[in-house]
């Protein structure tokens, strides 16, 4: 990671979180063919995170050449924490930002005595799967499955196998 530095969210950083919270609903519509996700104005979503109640902290990932470039957020209920979301603009991932972002979140959650951090990644976000687990979320705490109603037909070979039982994603 070059010359990027972790700071905490300030307001004048509100149009570059809704173009990170838009991009991150743009990945979202691809990885499940949703044109649809996040509604007409998917940064309106951006505005909308800021006035949670349980929102304890945002900070951003920011470089002299780009400016902000990532994102990330903690939700927090009693001594648990919930990361969300986590987001690097689309042409600087894979340089380490994201693990950045997930470990400062981490030391500010550790400060604050939580217990445990937990993310809940798209399935189909293979890229975003290994960086959380490739930053220690690597206890499997919970499962979330669906009924897609809409493409019932469709087979994606594509999946995981969890306790001998197959999914697709």
């Amino acid at each position: 990671m070059t010359d990027v530095s972790i700071r905490s969210y300030r307001p004048h950083d509100h149009s570059a979180g809704r173009r990170l919270w838009v991009e991150l609903a743009e990945r979202h519509r691809e990885l499940y063919d949703d044109p649809g996700f996040g509604g007409a104005d998917p940064g309106a979503g951006f505005d909308e995170y800021l006035t949670r109640l349980d929102l304890y902290g945002v900070w951003v990932a920011e470089c002299p050449e780009d400016g902000v470039v990532g994102l990330v957020g903690l939700i927090m209920s009693g001594s648990v924490g919930k990361v969300e979301p986590v987001v690097v603009t689309a042409r600087r991932r894979g340089q380490g930002i994201g693990r950045a972002l997930l470990g400062h979140v981490a030391e500010q959650a550790h400060r604050r005595g939580l217990a445990r951090l937990t993310i809940s990644p798209e399935s189909r976000n293979l890229d975003a799967l290994r960086c959380l687990h490739g930053a220690g979320y690597d206890v499997l705490s919970a499962v979330e499955l669906t009924l897609d109603l809409r493409q019932r037909e469709q087979h994606r070979r594509d999946g995981m196998a969890l306790h001998d039982l197959q999914f697709r994603s």
